[in-house]
């Protein structure tokens, strides 16, 4: 007790200090806010007082961070002046060393990003969805039905983890035995090399992904010498805009579909289940109205939020809402703030349900770069809160969840769980 007593007045205190500091020392993009979960009151501040802010000095450098909904949205779209290049630095508050910097077609302008990301859109089509439907019911059926009852464990690997991979190795026709690879991918992609980390150095970082490279390259060779499947890396292997690529190209678009299809969804996943927590009496709703699943999907797709932001890099000096942005400047859209915006969204911060306009929201981004697998990411969650709501009155969370040390994915690396016996 002791311990719960002194990590809640620390985390007092870490709150407090948001409204005491100084605007001009603020660093919303540092991780360990995320990893806390105190970074809510640093956007609220920024909102209300400094909507647009340049932070000086973090451990990524300086960046402008850009706070409410419809500034990002404006942001977003302008491509004339803020750049997803990655040779200017891509699409994440942190720099990579240009050398190591792997073209994706998220981390296009247009009109190349269209070429790329058209390659894959076949599979995303509403025909596509109703056949992957199908195969999704049946895994997140076997995998509910095999959950111990009566005893803790880890929601996020037995069910986060193990569905939104299984769903990876459908999508790339991935050796179904090394599933888990894709994970590990997915999350050294992410991750900030540490002595906490997943990995201690970059060039640790650097060796799996090139493990990732060169396991897809075997894959891609076995592809092109086959007629054109349905699968990723077959659409990719035979496509005119993509059957071309340089490695890095390669790489950067491997990394963007595994993070994409793997890091979004299995945090919206388990964010479903520990917003529920916290919200008795929605769970509560859902679970005499499951009908209210077409609302809540989304609605809890907002209050997530998987993907804390997204980077833009100044083509000219602009000037945005009084600021004089300069060119050359990283400009960092933070998704989980417009998400929160009163301006935009009714009651921000009540999780309802059933709200009125549960799309109203900057998870998926906006404009030309908006998540190309959105409506696969809402499929997965309605299935599996139907298979849920079928088998279990109720799943207990059991203790505080572990999150992810990351100002970028805003996920749970473990969420223990209990469902009574």
């Amino acid at each position: 007790m002791h311990g719960t007593i002194e990590s809640a007045a620390k985390l007092d205190a870490l709150r407090e200090r948001a409204s005491s500091l100084p605007l001009e020392q603020f660093d919303p993009g540092d991780p360990e806010l995320f990893r806390t979960d105190t970074f809510w009151p640093y956007f609220d501040r920024l909102r209300r007082e400094d909507p647009v802010h340049y932070c000086k000095d973090s451990m990524f450098g300086p960046y402008w961070s850009v706070t409410r909904y419809n500034d990002i949205m404006e942001i977003e779209t302008n491509h004339s002046v803020f750049s997803s290049a990655s040779s200017l630095g891509g699409i994440t508050i942190r720099d990579i060393d240009p050398d190591l910097r792997r073209e994706s077609f998220i981390s296009m302008d247009p009109p190349r990003h269209a070429a790329q990301r058209k390659t894959v859109a076949p599979m995303f089509t509403p025909t596509h969805l109703d056949n992957l439907a199908l195969n999704i019911r049946k895994r997140s059926a076997e995998c509910l039905d095999n959950l111990p009852r009566g005893e803790v464990f880890d929601w996020v690997d037995r069910v986060s983890i193990e569905l939104t991979t299984q769903m990876l190795a459908v999508l790339f026709d991935f050796p179904w035995e090394d599933r888990r690879k894709l994970t590990r991918w997915s999350d050294i992609a992410t991750t900030i090399p540490g002595p906490d980390g997943l990995v201690a150095t970059e060039d640790e970082r650097q060796a799996e992904l090139a493990e990732c490279a060169g396991y897809f390259a075997r894959l891609w060779k076995e592809r092109i010498a086959q007629p054109p499947k349905s699968d990723l890396l077959s659409m990719m292997a035979h496509g005119a805009a993509t059957r071309d690529m340089d490695a890095k190209n390669f790489l950067g678009n491997l990394i963007l579909l595994i993070v994409g299809g793997n890091d979004t969804t299995r945090n919206t996943m388990s964010g479903s289940l520990h917003a529920l927590s916290q919200h008795p009496e929605q769970y509560r709703k859902l679970r005499e109205n499951p009908e209210l699943l077409d609302s809540f999907v989304p609605e809890v797709i907002r209050w997530q939020t998987p993907l804390a932001h997204m980077r833009r890099t100044a083509l000219a000096d602009f000037e945005f809402r009084g600021k004089q942005i300069r060119k050359g400047d990283k400009v960092v859209m933070w998704y989980v703030s417009g998400n929160r915006d009163e301006e935009a969204i009714e009651r921000p911060y009540d999780f309802i349900i059933d709200r009125a306009r549960p799309r109203t929201h900057l998870s998926f981004g906006f404009g030309i770069h908006r998540c190309v697998g959105l409506r696969l990411a809402e499929l997965q969650l309605k299935i599996i809160w139907e298979e849920i709501l079928k088998r279990f009155d109720h799943i207990d969370v059991v203790g505080e969840p572990k999150r992810v040390y990351s100002s970028f994915v805003k996920g749970f690396e473990a969420l223990p769980v209990k469902i009574a016996a």
